[in-house]
């Protein structure tokens, strides 16, 4: 009997730290502003001698600047991490300006570390995201509207409309990562076999070369 309830107790116990440090730890003190030049390896970024830090470290400017959509994708995103605002240190937030020309996409992709919250500024978005069970949710998006995507999870962006659009995303980390599916399957940087791609899509060779040369 007693036995069980170590290890009831361990498993529990074992439980609440997985839950305590599944995200990004919260801030000991009242900021650690982003000190970019310290040759200091931490897990995040070193904090700046608190008597050197001003206002302008927790100041950010240029979102008011549309991004340049002249692409294949019809996309541009500003991202701003820690590495170019650095009051985010140690914060668990990034945020970032998307712009879309008419048909523009944000093509599938993942964020490891973040949840995204999406806010449409102007026009109309088509987004979605699949679960882990190949599910899609799916909604057309105007100007006010808010989305989240889950931490994980592929989604995407697609400008259904015949107008430019602008939105804004808030990610839960300071750094978020991105996987973008397609580039990273057929864009690795050591080239991943033909062998696994033609099978894992069902396509023949020559199809799996030229979409390669693509990215």
């Amino acid at each position: 009997m007693a036995f069980s309830h170590i290890v009831r107790f361990t498993f529990l116990l074992v439980l609440s730290a997985s839950l305590v440090f599944a995200s990004e730890p919260s801030p000991l003190q009242d900021f650690c502003v982003a000190d970019n030049t310290s040759p200091v390896f931490v897990n995040g970024v070193a904090c700046k001698n608190p008597s050197l830090v001003t206002a302008d470290d927790f100041t950010f400017s240029g979102l008011d600047k549309p991004g340049n959509t002249s692409n294949q994708q019809g996309f541009a995103v500003n991202l701003v991490t820690v590495d170019q605002f650095p009051g985010l240190n140690t914060f668990g937030v990034t945020v970032e300006r998307l712009d879309f020309a008419p048909k523009g996409l944000n093509s599938p992709h993942s964020h490891p570390r973040a949840t995204e919250v999406l806010t449409v500024i102007n026009g109309s978005l088509y987004v979605g995201f699949i679960t882990t069970e190949n599910k899609l949710f799916s909604k057309v998006m105007n100007k006010g509207d808010v989305f989240v995507f889950p931490i994980g999870l592929v989604h995407f962006q697609y400008n259904i409309g015949d107008c430019d659009v602008e939105a804004f995303s808030v990610l839960s980390s300071q750094d978020p990562g991105v996987v973008r599916i397609a580039n990273s399957l057929f864009g690795a940087n050591l080239e991943i076999s033909d062998d696994i791609l033609s099978k894992a899509f069902m396509l023949d060779k020559k199809t799996v070369d030229y979409l390669q040369s693509q990215f």
